[in-house]
């Protein structure tokens, strides 16, 4: 029986987009079943009384040169996004369109990518206009189905369940109900999976 991870992410945290690097490598072995678990992480911190890295000034300043550092490290091509912090809830939202129509894997890639190796402005609309056309998508008809109720409720329960679990950010990985948390947490999950 093939293991399962899940994989709680948003596509604002750069940790996110190293985590899912590597949840790629996994995939791409077929050794683990990855669930993406997506997440509004602005919702999940207000939730949770917590103060992203991003708005405290020694830490942001700690984090281009870490998330570098790593990126470097593990041989994954990164630009910090210099619009950063980029507003992900529309482009989380989009995920679970994209995952109704089982295309959320090509949808994820192109929007991390987007973000965290082309460094581009996904703050403007112009600019997602024309990365959703490139997946081949009416921006239009993508953002209006994106905006509906029954969308954006789901992405509320599923940021709720996952605090809930104990989940506080972004990437988490849960495996047999044990969290952990951050890019560099992935290799535990992956021991935990093997039991």
């Amino acid at each position: 029986m093939t293991k399962s991870i899940e994989f709680y992410f948003d596509f604002s945290s750069p940790y996110a987009y190293i985590g899912y690097k590597g949840i790629n490598q996994l995939e791409k072995k077929g050794s683990f079943k990855i669930k993406y678990m997506p997440i509004f992480l602005g919702g999940l911190h207000n939730s949770a009384g917590i103060t992203p890295a991003a708005f405290i000034s020694i830490k942001s300043k700690y984090m281009l040169k870490d998330t570098k550092l790593v990126s470097e490290k593990k041989n994954i091509k990164f630009n910090f996004n210099s619009y950063f912090p980029i507003k992900t809830i529309n482009l989380m939202r989009g995920f679970l369109v994209a995952e109704e129509d089982n295309f959320e894997k090509i949808y994820a890639e192109k929007i991390f990518n987007a973000i965290w190796k082309d460094g581009l402005n996904m703050n403007d609309p112009i600019v997602i206009n024309k990365v959703l056309k490139n997946i081949d998508l009416n921006p239009e008809t993508f953002l209006n189905k994106a905006a509906d109720e029954k969308i954006k409720n789901k992405l509320r329960k599923l940021t709720d369940d996952a605090l809930k679990k104990g989940v506080f950010g972004a990437p988490t990985f849960l495996v047999n109900k044990k969290i952990f948390w951050g890019q560099d947490r992935l290799s535990y999950a992956i021991d935990e999976a093997k039991k």
